[in-house]
Formats: C-alpha cells, sequence, structure tokens
C-alpha cells in the first residue's frame, strides 16, 4: 500500500511536469497554478475601492490583466512544452518591469506582484540563474519600496525570498522526477531489445533439431538409394515436410522478433542523441498512443523514427531534436502521426537519399505517407499511417 500510494504521487508530481492529457490533469494543473493568485487580493482591492482616478484605474485593470496572462502563460506552459530560455527571460524581465511601473504608479499595495516574479524566477530558470534572480528580484522590490513604501517592502520580503526558493525546489523535484521516470523506461526498453535478441539468438540455436533430422533423412535416403528406391524416396518426402514446416517455423518467430517496435525505437533514440550530444525532447508514454494500431504501422513508423535519428546524429549537425507523437482525424480516417524536428542543416542538395526514398515505399506500402523537407529553423520529418477505429482522436503526446 505504501509503494503504492508512493507511486500515485509520483505520477501527480510526473503530471504536474508535462502537458496535460486529460481534462482532470489540466484542471489539477489549473488549480496549482491559480492558488498563488491569492497575492493578487490588495491590488484588486486598491483598485476595486476608487482610490484613482477613471484613467488610473482603467490603466490600472490593463496592467494587471497583462501581468497576470504573461505570469500564466509562463508557469503553465515551463511544465510541459516551456519556451525557450530567450523567451523566458524576456517575459520574467517584462513582469519585473511591470511590477515596478504600477508599484510607482499606484501605490505600494501593488508590491504583492514581486511574488509572483519570484515564483516565475524559481519556476522557470535554470538553477544556477534562479539563485541570482530571486535575491534580484527583492532587491528591486526593495528598491521600490523606497519610493513607495519601505515598511511593507519589509514585510514582503521574506515571503518573496523563501517563495522563490521554494519553488526552486519544487520545480527541480518535478525535473528529477521525470527524468527518472523517462530514465527507467529507457532501462526497460534496451532490456526487452537485448531479450527479443536473445530470443532470435536461441531461436536460431532452435534450428539445429530440424537441420540434423534433415541430415539423417539425408544420408539414410542416400544409403537406400540403390536397393530400395521406394523407401528413398519416402525420406526424401519427409526432407521436404521438415525443411518446409522449419521455414515457416523460421519466418514467423524472425518476424514476430525482430520486427521493430515503436517504444524500443524512442529508447534507442533517446540514448543515441545523448550521446551525440544532441538535446532530444521524446514523448515519455507512446504506448498510450498505439491503441488500435496495427502491428505493421506501427514497424513502419518505427523504422521512420530510426531513420529520421540516424539523419540527425550523422549528417544535421544538431544542436536539439523534438519527436512528437499525435493522433489525428483526416479525411481519409483516423492516423497516427509521427514528426521529427532538428534545428541542423540538414543532408547536402535537395534530392531524397535512398533511406527516404525507401522509408515512403514502406509507409504506402502500410497504408501511410512521408514528408520531409526543410522548415523554417531546421529540418522536419512527418510519418503517417492509418489508426484503427478505436481510440480517442487529437490528443497530442
Amino acid at each position: 500500500m505504501t509503494e503504492d500510494r508512493g507511486a500515485d504521487r509520483a505520477d501527480r508530481l510526473i503530471a504536474m511536469g508535462q502537458s496535460p492529457r486529460n481534462l482532470r490533469e489540466l484542471l489539477r494543473k489549473i488549480v496549482w497554478i491559480g492558488i498563488w493568485l491569492v497575492f493578487l487580493s490588495s491590488p484588486v482591492h486598491d483598485l476595486a475601492a476608487g482610490h484613482h482616478s477613471p484613467a488610473g484605474t482603467a490603466a490600472g485593470w490593463a496592467g494587471l490583466a497583462a501581468f497576470v496572462g504573461a505570469y500564466l502563460a509562463l508557469v503553465f506552459r515551463n511544465w510541459g512544452r516551456p519556451f525557450d530560455r530567450a523567451a523566458v527571460a524576456g517575459i520574467i524581465v517584462f513582469l519585473c518591469a511591470l511590477a515596478v511601473v504600477l508599484c510607482l504608479t499606484l501605490g505600494s499595495g501593488w508590491l504583492g506582484l514581486f511574488c509572483y516574479v519570484s515564483v516565475a524566477c524559481g519556476a522557470t530558470l535554470p538553477v544556477r540563474a534562479a539563485y541570482w534572480a530571486v535575491p534580484g528580484t527583492a532587491a528591486v522590490m526593495m528598491l521600490t519600496g523606497l519610493a513607495t513604501d519601505l515598511a511593507d517592502a519589509k514585510d514582503l520580503l521574506l515571503l518573496v525570498l523563501l517563495i522563490g526558493f521554494a519553488m526552486m525546489g519544487v520545480s527541480q523535484l518535478v525535473r528529477t522526477t521525470v527524468e527518472l521516470r523517462q530514465a527507467r523506461a529507457t532501462v526497460a526498453q534496451l532490456a526487452a531489445n537485448e531479450e527479443r535478441l536473445r530470443l532470435a539468438r536461441d531461436l536460431h540455436d532452435l534450428l539445429g533439431h530440424s537441420l540434423s533430422l534433415i541430415t539423417l533423412k539425408s544420408e539414410l535416403a542416400g544409403r537406400m538409394l540403390p536397393g530400395h528406391p521406394d523407401k528413398a524416396a519416402q525420406q526424401v518426402a519427409d526432407i521436404e515436410q521438415v525443411s518446409r514446416q522449419a521455414l515457416v517455423d523460421v519466418r514467423e518467430a524472425v518476424t514476430g522478433y525482430r520486427r521493430p517496435r515503436l517504444a524500443a525505437e524512442l529508447a534507442g533514440a533517446r540514448v543515441a542523441l545523448t550521446a551525440a550530444g544532441v538535446e532530444a525532447r521524446l514523448p515519455a508514454e507512446p504506448d498510450t498512443h498505439l491503441d488500435g494500431v496495427p502491428e505493421e504501422s506501427e514497424s513502419a513508423l518505427a523504422w521512420a523514427l530510426r531513420e529520421a535519428i540516424t539523419n540527425v546524429v550523422r549528417h544535421s549537425g544538431a544542436r536539439r531534436c523534438a519527436v512528437e507523437l499525435v493522433r489525428r482525424q483526416t479525411l481519409d480516417g483516423p492516423v497516427l502521426e509521427l514528426s521529427v524536428e532538428d534545428d541542423g542543416a540538414g543532408g547536402a542538395g535537395g534530392v531524397p537519399g535512398n533511406g527516404l526514398t525507401g522509408l515512403s515505399e514502406r509507409l504506402v506500402k502500410a497504408g501511410g505517407g512521408l514528408e520531409a523537407g526543410r522548415v523554417k529553423r531546421g529540418f522536419r520529418l512527418v510519418a503517417r499511417v492509418p489508426r484503427g477505429a478505436g481510440g480517442d482522436v487529437g490528443s497530442p503526446a
């Protein structure tokens, strides 16, 4: 029971660090982020009390809406699909500057906005940057308090520091938990790959029985042929039957063992990209999107992923690579779409290579299609295969 409760808490924590997959996770995330809006009570009360002119009140509401919108966009997207570092830094600077302007123009009741700036710093910045940004936010608040109300600024100083460093701890805990879960999934997939290879080797060894029987009957037929041609013919017929059955068994077994699986290829892609120094963003739980997908379609997507990652590692010179798995509803029916996008230069020339040509043929055979080409910031490959009738539509990985 204790392990189950611990696993459930870990799952909830991981859900906070990823894009919401359903309405329940979305509401939980909104509540977790929205509960911190309690510090807006003072600015809202200040505007509602009518202490300012109509123009000042309107400007105050507009400034408050802009501040809250930027804050929610930054924090909500940070735990899921975050902005790049330059955008994060820009939004934090905007929040801090807007807080200073509102405090200087509308009064010390707006100093509570620096709590949100501190939360944004602790939740979204890297640890080393946040160690400086949180005290820096407190220092800016104290300087602003010199021009408004120093006593109120002193009352908020400890809170701004504590809430910022607390969010640093929460954010780091979420990242660590997500990384540990992904590492465990990678190890499990690599172990499954090794097990499949072992089974393939064992299968090869099992052919020894059939081959030994064929050899024995061949020798026996050779000895019988001069004096007993009828019995020799029977032995030859047995040899044909054994060999045909062995061939069928080998084809079925090897097809099952060696058919690439998408989850296994994602695990291998993470290892390959990390080894190449490429920042990877991959779906955490691909199996949830494979319900109703035929094995042939999944295999085609796995081949597409392998070819795309090989191109990223060998030819692109990319620094970042993002893999997404999305279920869509199209005019031709439900499809499962795999996209691989990197910020590299791609291959030389505009003619598709043999790998992409063979991959396109494989996807067409599975009833899907392939799109590959340059985009604004790199190269993107999109592979689509048909799904079964079951499952939800339009939920991204």
